[in-house]
């Protein structure tokens, strides 16, 4: 009887100092990002004039809040039945999902290759002020 007295008593202090608890802190509120809003998109390109001219004008036509140039990749690929090895940049932009087709047209229409390499994957989570950022600057 004196352990189940014993464990009434501090399962009811227990509840009390999360009352007491609850009431007096904030909880932060959740983020309020929705999973697979914005995407990250991957195009390769040739060169750095090229990275920069996509990159600028990705941005400039509001395709894109960000676009990262990443130097010195090598990509090992098959082409025309042969086994490729060649020297490339590539670009990482954040963007909403919905603008991923209008990205990819951009791209294409802009882009020096015969097939263009434009891959996406969305975002499920991150930094909400980032995240929100991205939806301030694409439309």
């Amino acid at each position: 009887m004196y352990v189940h007295r014993s464990f009434l008593i501090s399962s009811l202090i227990l509840s009390l100092a999360r009352r007491m608890s609850s009431s007096t802190t904030t909880t932060p509120a959740p983020s309020t990002y929705v999973s697979g809003t914005h995407s990250v998109a991957y195009v390769t390109v040739p060169d750095e004039a090229v990275a920069k001219k996509l990159a600028h004008g990705i941005v400039q036509e509001n395709l894109a809040a960000c676009v990262n140039i990443i130097p010195k990749i090598t990509s090992v690929y098959l082409w025309k039945g042969e086994i490729n090895e060649d020297s490339e940049l590539l670009l990482m932009i954040k963007t909403r999902t919905a603008k991923v087709d209008e990205l990819t047209t951009y791209v294409r229409k802009n882009h020096p290759y015969e097939v263009c390499e434009v891959i996406s994957t969305p975002i499920q989570n991150g930094n909400p002020p980032y995240l929100n950022w991205i939806g301030d600057i694409v439309p």
